[in-house]
């Protein structure tokens, strides 16, 4: 055969052999690229990213008619037909709708598996970075908790302003506080180690509302806030963040991101600057704490085969924080006079380490190995009482998923390390008549199994058992049963029940356990708290004209027992037992949210709320309510965007009904006590913010500006009692006490900030 005879051969052969097309394109919304988006093809496996200018590229297709999928957290899912032929195809700009209504959000709280929201057995709630940012700017997480309906910052005290997460009313250490699914919280954290969790780390938080136990462990008891940090290979080379505010604050966060080979890394660093005065309420102490806080972040991700990654963090935070009269802070003369017995002020200088990750096992089962390690050193004076602690957390859980049939298991063992230690009462013991030192140590094993059973397309139940072993309080089940019924195509209604056990730590429980002069007295041995709790919703997507919402509605109620609850009743004492009788916290949430097809969208959720203890006295049942917890509160978030000069506006709101508060008495002119309490219940009151933001698309800068407390609301009482007492230096009355602060005292603030992000071209 000759040489032309072989060409024309290769000629019609060549189409059999050779490689399929490409299909190509940018995904927008508007002018801006949509980095990150999934694209894939319906009914295959092959997929790909979107980079961090929105290109994409699906190779080597063959011949055919195919659709196309694009989704993206934060925007609708949308498809397209595509026909290839034998030449690539160029798509040019896809564009895609921005949604605030999470139908496709993906998450992984529930069933420590990532599933989509909508199928979710279990009620998530789910905030991501995009809103947060385009709708405030928070320098941490506990500044973005607004957001969601039913949680939100409370204050511990009218001096260094701790806060704590509440969620349906319920004190803020009954919510587990988790980083990727691991508990690096305990109990000395929650008051000032989440506020060292920057919002440049975070690529979403789901909220959980009830206990969660059978997966988180017993303390979960008012639900649970997973923090999901971002993932290294999605983030720009580059990024800084910088804000200024009208009270001398300064906020930053810079990042760097690359990789080499399967190696991905992910590090940042933010600080945080606060050291002005100001005392509008003239009560002779500082309105907002001063600060001082840096932070390092760094993550590392490992592709390993099937998908599998090795995945290590580490996070370091230290924070010099005070606040107490003008002569404590001027010129930074706390660091030379803390622990002074006539001028008045708080020091708490706190250092974190967190080490945590997740590492795939190499299996043909889906098998995986949660790790955490953090170590909490807080080094404090409130007043002339000094107050140290060290708390050690260290977890691990090893986990198995398998299907079988219509059931996905879940099981595994964990194993949780605790050590606390302090210098007051709560960790000593007596010798005769010596007062020695007691470490709190637990080490807590424990073992789960969690069945999702899809029983038809309409109907899910989650059932699940978790055992853990306390040294001191033995074995503690924690059951949990949901389940999810779709009554329509739009329509999902969801039951939870589950139980909650809680060893006490009293610093994390009262904050007035070591600021103010009263005297702590321990009446007798405290016994860990137990609630039960049922909670049901109904989530429905109706369509308004040509606009999409989502309304949520859903009601619980928690039964508590063995609650510790402080008792004020005597004068210059704080009395800690357990209660003789029950504490009940119940109530109703509605939450909406719609986006319009011009480029609108509102969020708005209302709560309901009663939370009260009752006990038997003389045969009559007595109810009280518990202190600082709202009759109602609600929050109302407004977006919108000006496509043309790529510009969006945004107004939050958030409000607070009445809440009870303690009982107190303040001096009178001639310096004696007041007969007279203060108001035991609180005013209505309304915190607005404003926010604009212009993008610049080119270049990668978004320039912000915005007024926080936008119409300037201010409680009209000091959260402190006994300031003024004549008899006394400021701060050192017997009757002094930090505990009325039931709202923040930081007035009107106007800010303004820069971001910039920049990834080489490649």
């Amino acid at each position: 055969m000759g040489v032309r005879a072989y060409l024309i051969l290769l000629f019609f052969l060549f189409p059999l052999f050779s490689f399929g097309q490409n299909v190509s394109g940018q995904l927008l919304d508007g002018r801006s690229p949509v980095p990150f988006a999934s694209v894939g093809i319906v009914g295959t496996q092959l997929g790909a990213s979107s980079d961090y200018n929105g290109n994409f590229i699906l190779r080597d297709l063959k011949p055919g008619t195919y659709t196309l999928y694009f989704s993206c957290m934060g925007y609708k899912a949308d498809s397209l037909d595509v026909t290839v032929s034998t030449t690539n195809v160029h798509l040019g700009d896809v564009q895609l709708k921005p949604s605030s209504l999470g139908l496709n959000e993906l998450v992984v709280s529930g069933t420590l598996r990532t599933v989509h929201l909508s199928n979710s057995a279990v009620r998530i709630e789910v905030v991501n970075s995009k809103q947060l940012l385009k709708s405030m700017a928070p320098t941490n997480l506990m500044e973005s908790l607004g957001m969601i309906n039913g949680v939100q910052e409370v204050l511990s005290c009218g001096v260094c302003y701790t806060n704590a997460i509440s969620i349906n009313g319920l004190p803020g250490n009954y919510t587990a506080v988790l980083i990727d699914g691991s508990p690096l919280y305990g109990n000395l954290a929650s008051l000032y180690g989440l506020n060292g969790i920057p919002i440049q780390i975070l690529d979403r938080y789901e909220v959980i509302k009830g206990p969660n136990s059978t997966l988180y462990g017993s303390e979960a008891m008012a639900g649970v806030i997973n923090i999901i940090t971002k993932d290294p290979a999605k983030q720009p080379d580059f990024s800084a963040d910088v804000m200024v505010t009208s009270h001398m604050e300064s906020f930053g966060n810079i990042a760097i991101a690359g990789g080499k080979g399967k190696w991905k890394q992910f590090t940042g660093l933010n600080y945080g600057y606060i050291n002005d005065y100001d005392d509008l309420n003239q009560d002779g102490f500082g309105d907002m704490i001063n600060l001082d806080r840096i932070g390092l972040f760094s993550k590392w991700s490992y592709d390993m085969q099937d998908g599998k990654k090795l995945v290590v963090n580490l996070k370091g935070f230290y924070e010099d924080r005070r606040n107490g009269v003008q002569e404590y802070l001027d010129d930074r003369a706390y660091r030379d006079i803390r622990g002074n017995d006539s001028i008045y002020g708080e020091s708490i200088l706190t250092e974190r380490i967190e080490l945590f990750g997740h590492y795939d096992l190499p299996t043909k089962k889906q098998m995986r190995l949660d790790y955490s390690f953090s170590k909490h050193i807080q080094d404090s004076y409130y007043g002339s009482d000094g107050y140290e602690a060290l708390q050690d957390v260290g977890f691990g859980r090893l986990t198995w998923d398998e299907r079988i049939k219509k059931h996905q298991l879940t099981s595994g063992l964990s194993l949780r390390y605790q050590f606390y230690n302090d210098n007051t009462v709560a960790t000593s013991r007596l010798e005769g008549l010596k007062s020695v030192d007691a470490p709190d140590l637990q080490i807590i094993p424990g073992i789960f199994i969690q069945d999702e059973w899809t029983v038809n397309d309409r109907l899910t139940l989650l059932s699940g058992m978790r055992v853990d072993h306390y040294n001191k309080h033995g074995f503690i089940p924690s059951p949990r049963l949901s389940g999810k019924l779709k009554t329509g195509k739009w329509t999902n209604w969801r039951v939870n029940l589950g139980t909650g056990f809680k060893v006490v730590n009293l610093f994390a429980e009262d904050h007035a356990f070591v600021t103010g002069q009263r005297e702590v007295v321990i009446q007798e041995k405290l016994r860990p708290e137990q609630s039960y709790s049922v909670s049901t919703s109904v989530n429905r997507i109706v369509n308004i004209g040509s606009s999409a919402g989502s309304f949520d509605l859903s009601a619980f109620y928690t039964h508590f027992t063995n609650k510790i609850l402080p008792d004020y009743s005597e004068a210059g004492k704080i009395l800690y037992a357990n209660g003789k009788g029950q504490t009940i916290s119940q109530g109703v949430s509605l939450s909406f949210s719609q986006e319009f097809e011009f480029p609108l969208s509102y969020q708005l959720g209302l709560n309901a709320l009663e939370v009260f203890s009752q006990e038997e006295v003389n045969g009559i049942l007595e109810k009280t309510p518990i202190n600082f917890s709202s009759k109602w509160s609600g929050n109302l978030s407004v977006n919108y965007r000006i496509k043309k000069h790529e510009i969006i506006l945004a107004a939050t709101s958030r409000f607070n009904g009445p809440m009870h508060l303690p009982e107190v008495f303040d001096f009178e002119s001639n310096g004696e006590l007041s007969d007279i309490s203060r108001p035991r219940l609180s005013q209505p009151f309304l915190l607005q913010n404003v926010q604009i933001t212009k993008v610049f698309v080119k270049s990668r800068f978004e320039l912000y500006a915005g007024i926080a407390n936008l119409f300037n609301f201010l409680p009209p009482f000091s959260p402190l009692v006994g300031f003024n007492d004549p008899n006394a230096a400021p701060g050192f009355s017997k009757s002094f006490d930090t505990a009325y602060a039931y709202a923040p005292f930081h007035g009107r603030e106007v800010y303004l900030g820069v971001r910039w992000n920049y990834t080489r071209k490649k």
